[in-house]
């Protein structure tokens, strides 16, 4: 069993920046993959990128070059900095590793 658990979702600004935390522990194999999601209102569950057990990282187009994926400092836990948010943005954001998921964390962009 894989327990997750995600922070750092709150009220941005439009053009501001914020970043979230993912932390998992139990059964997860070194060579786990880690990533993100997230579901807007009325939308289903989209990917928003991966970090790789090598740490290399891959993005939707929606997000690459202003989200950033990275390991946290301790053991299966991952960042994701998102800078230059806009409204679309807004969205319940999910980390999931090892076929696990967390309870998400309320990201909302609005001025």
């Amino acid at each position: 069993q894989v327990h997750i658990v995600e922070s750092g979702g709150g009220l941005v600004q439009p053009g501001g920046s914020l970043r979230l935390s993912c932390a998992a522990s139990g059964s997860i194999f070194a060579s786990a993959t880690m990533a993100w999601y997230r579901q807007a209102p009325g939308k289903s569950r989209e990917w928003v990128g991966s970090m790789w057990s090598d740490g290399s990282a891959n993005y939707a187009d929606s997000v690459r070059g202003r989200f950033t994926i990275s390991r946290g400092n301790a053991k299966n836990t991952m960042n994701l900095q998102m800078n230059s948010v806009n409204v679309e943005d807004t969205a319940v954001y999910y980390c999931s590793v090892a076929g696990g998921w967390g309870q998400g964390t309320q990201v909302t962009v609005s001025s």
